[in-house]
């Protein structure tokens, strides 16, 4: 098991400019008006592929507050095989996959699939989120930022 070396909290601390522009970046797609469920879910895989078990964690709850259906969760590390995606959804998540491991580039074939599904100042607010996450995935692992806990539920009255 793994120790962290700093906390995710920490890092507001130590570099709270550094903080405030990744938070900042990861929110412009969402204010840009591309859908929450579907940049959760390019986060979510593109925290698993970079091995972020903070950010992995973060993105499962966080998913789950705004209704992402709880299939989608379980099966996002395997979209491919899974029907349950929609073409928008596999189009994003290819298009994140791409960018998340970039040795050979991004393909014409990922291109066009992107670019057929959103348009091109939907596909450059899709980048800055994937861009985004790929960034916090680097400090999160760089420091082994220590997963959140599930809430408890609440008591029921």
């Amino acid at each position: 098991m793994s120790h962290a070396r700093s906390e995710y909290e920490d890092f507001k601390k130590i570099a709270p400019d550094v903080y405030d522009l990744l938070l900042a970046l990861g929110q412009l797609a969402a204010k840009a008006g591309l859908d929450k469920q579907l940049l959760e879910l390019v986060k979510l895989r593109a925290s698993q592929i970079n091995g972020c078990a903070f950010c992995v964690q973060h993105h499962v709850l966080l998913s789950e507050r705004i209704g992402v259906p709880v299939d989608k969760l379980h099966l996002v590390a395997v979209w491919r095989e899974a029907p349950i995606f929609s073409p928008r959804e596999r189009a994003a998540l290819a298009w994140a996959e791409a960018l998340t491991c970039l040795p050979d580039g991004i393909s014409e074939e990922i291109y066009a699939e992107a670019s057929g599904e959103f348009s091109e100042t939907e596909l450059a607010y899709l980048t800055s989120a994937v861009v985004s996450i790929n960034a916090w995935n680097r400090f999160g692992a760089a420091f082994r930022w220590t997963p959140a806990v599930r809430p408890a539920a609440a008591a029921a009255s």
